[in-house]
């Protein structure tokens, strides 16, 4: 099956991924069909957070072209029934299995059977989703990092169901996305980027709760040490990059010595709890003004442009290096 990629993409939600997402296609090029799927103040002030996002991206140098012509490629609506053109429709409502079993329902009433249905899910299994579809072996993950419009990444995920092949057709055409996607070949819960985050915070809360740092010590340690690198290159190049051998020899002592906790962190749990949701209510591992609040995201957004561009600026000196064959 060759994907005809001629024609719209569609999205279902448009909270913070959604309006990230629908961006990012815009500024490659993709013409977009917006989607509500109820109604709310997050789905009547997504043109409005869409076309800042495009200005922004025009004002940094991530798109050649202005704004309000971008935004003539996108149509917003809250019928399925407009979205029969497209020839991928992307899912980003809540986490919660009723509802997407809901949005699936009416997204396959009114498109093709050709027609590719992802998901952005970061948690729930992609095989566990394509139960829900009449057509299970259209589906997969696409999950982005947000903003989806300044990040490189992209995981595309098949299901049990998913054909590879169709799989690798996504993968090709998210690099014309300007994305440096993974294919996540095989379905596992967390995908890749998720279950690798998720160990590292495992330890830095065992760190914590058990008092061989503070909050402060953790973040800085990962701020000036992955934090350097890991935009260069991932795990596996960095041991070869600073020598394999080493990472072997401590590998044997200190794999034992991590922690493997199964529940949530105490820490934590604590805190969600009481309410707190870090600078969305300035009540988090740390406290915050609303004044710190607006500062964090200001200095956040500039940093991750910054960071975009400098990783954009070895991303074609370590591509030509790394034309010889990866081991397998």
């Amino acid at each position: 099956m060759e994907l005809n990629t001629n024609s719209e993409v569609g999205i279902v939600g448009l909270g913070l991924m959604g309006t990230s997402i629908a961006t990012a296609l815009l500024i490659n090029g993709q013409k977009v069909i917006a989607l509500a799927p109820v109604l709310s103040e997050t789905n009547q002030t997504a043109p409005d957070r869409i076309l800042r996002a495009l200005e922004e991206c025009y004002r940094e140098g991530l798109s050649s072209t202005p704004a309000k012509d971008l935004f003539q490629n996108l149509k917003f609506t809250s019928n399925y029934a407009d979205l029969k053109s497209c020839w991928l429709v992307m899912e980003c409502v809540l986490e919660d299995l009723e509802v997407k079993q809901d949005v699936y329902g009416k997204i396959e009433s009114n498109v093709p059977d050709e027609a590719i249905i992802a998901t952005n899910t970061s948690a729930i299994p992609i095989s566990l989703l394509q139960n829900y579809l009449k057509v299970p072996e259209r589906f997969f993950g696409m999950h982005w990092a947000e903003p989806a419009y300044i990040s490189q990444f992209l995981e595309i995920i098949c299901g049990e169901k998913s054909p590879l092949e169709i799989g690798q057709q996504l993968y090709v055409i998210a690099k014309k996305w300007g994305k440096e996607p993974t294919l996540v070949r095989k379905d596992i819960r967390g995908f890749i980027t998720n279950r690798i985050m998720y160990a590292m915070y495992r330890e830095a809360f065992h760190l914590v709760e058990n008092g061989y740092a503070t909050i402060e010590d953790v973040d800085r340690a990962c701020k000036n040490d992955g934090g350097h690198w890991m935009t260069f290159c991932g795990l596996f190049r960095y041991m070869d990059l600073t020598g394999l051998q080493a990472y072997h020899a401590v590998m044997k002592d200190l794999f034992p010595e991590l922690s493997n906790q199964t529940t949530v962190p105490k820490l934590i749990d604590d805190i969600a709890k009481e309410g707190g949701n870090g600078i969305f209510n300035g009540k988090g591992f740390y406290e915050y003004t609303p004044e710190e609040t607006k500062e964090w995201e200001v200095v956040f957004e500039k940093f991750k442009f910054d960071v975009n561009r400098l990783s954009l600026k070895y991303a074609d000196k370590t591509t030509d290096i790394s034309s010889l064959k990866v081991k397998k």
